[in-house]
């Protein structure tokens, strides 16, 4: 087979740009620091970066929604507590009340009148929002659980949740009657009863007591109940940080270069182009103008 010059030129010119891009390419790769600059580079690496951010997408929206469902039970939970203290307080009243003997008219209307403030106080607390939604309203459209006169304008429905994990979903409502008792004989109605019959009736006052302990274990229910959902989501929390960790490590494996190794290789590379131009220029034969000259 006859090897024309055109040939020799042609091969060493194919072999220099196949030299050029290899060069060309480890700059592109030192320039943006990502081994994968276009799906092309890597079909499997880059579907593997496509699943580890579309995991990191998912991770980042489970974290929002343990932000939220730590709001919710932390507020839940403080207002729990405010509403127990305040019920103690209503407790040693109505006990200082059925001391008929040694109350007088003008005790009886004190302690009416600061345990009726104080079931103003409870409803208040009861009415507290996140996100213009009442914490102790269930599904309810509106901005208030109970109105002035202590009924419940709420309503119960499904719960409302936070998924924090690909298989976990925590309740984060808690609806007023399960916290707060049933209609006619929740914390506010008892209260009302006590500030009516501290006065007019103070013999009343031990089966309204015995109907506040009630209540009562059931706000301390509620509020154990509470806290069991917010140690889910501290654990989820925990775990979906590590998993965004995790993510990110592999994410970085797949796509970042290893700049020591990337550089060695770039000047291995600019070493084997400059030997390969020089060899080329060397064994290309002169043409027939350089023996005119």
């Amino acid at each position: 087979m006859r090897i024309t010059q055109r040939a020799v030129a042609l091969t060493s010119l194919q072999g220099l740009n196949r030299n050029l891009d290899a060069v060309g390419k480890l700059q592109q790769q030192l320039t943006s620091g990502r081994l994968i600059n276009a799906p092309s580079d890597s079909p499997t690496g880059t579907n593997r970066a496509m699943q580890a951010r579309s995991d990191q997408a998912a991770t980042a929206q489970q974290s929002r929604n343990i932000n939220d469902a730590k709001s919710w039970l932390e507020q839940t939970d403080s207002s729990l507590q405010e509403m127990l203290s305040t019920a103690r307080r209503i407790r040693d009243l109505t006990v200082q009340g059925s001391n008929t003997g040694s109350n007088s008219d003008v005790s009886a209307q004190a302690i009416a009148t600061e345990v009726s403030s104080l079931r103003d106080g409870l409803l208040s607390l009861a009415n507290r929002s996140i996100g213009g939604r009442p914490l102790f309203g269930g599904v309810t459209p509106g901005s208030k659980a109970y109105d002035a006169a202590g009924t419940y304008v709420g309503q119960v429905g499904p719960p409302v949740t936070r998924r924090v994990s690909d298989t976990e979903v925590v309740q984060v409502d808690t609806p007023g009657p399960q916290a707060f008792g049933p209609a006619g004989a929740d914390i506010f109605a008892i209260a009302d009863k006590i500030a009516t019959d501290v006065v007019a009736n103070p013999t009343a006052l031990a089966g309204h007591l015995a109907d506040l302990d009630v209540v009562m274990k059931g706000m301390l229910t509620a509020v154990a109940d509470v806290g069991s959902r917010a140690a889910r989501v501290d654990r989820e929390d925990q775990v979906n940080s590590d998993r965004a960790l995790t993510l990110s490590s592999r994410l970085a494996e797949t796509e970042n270069i290893d700049l020591p190794n990337t550089i060695m290789q770039l000047q291995m590379q600019k070493v084997g182009y400059e030997a390969a131009l020089a060899a080329t220029a060397k064994a290309l034969t002169p043409t027939l103008l350089d023996y005119l000259r």
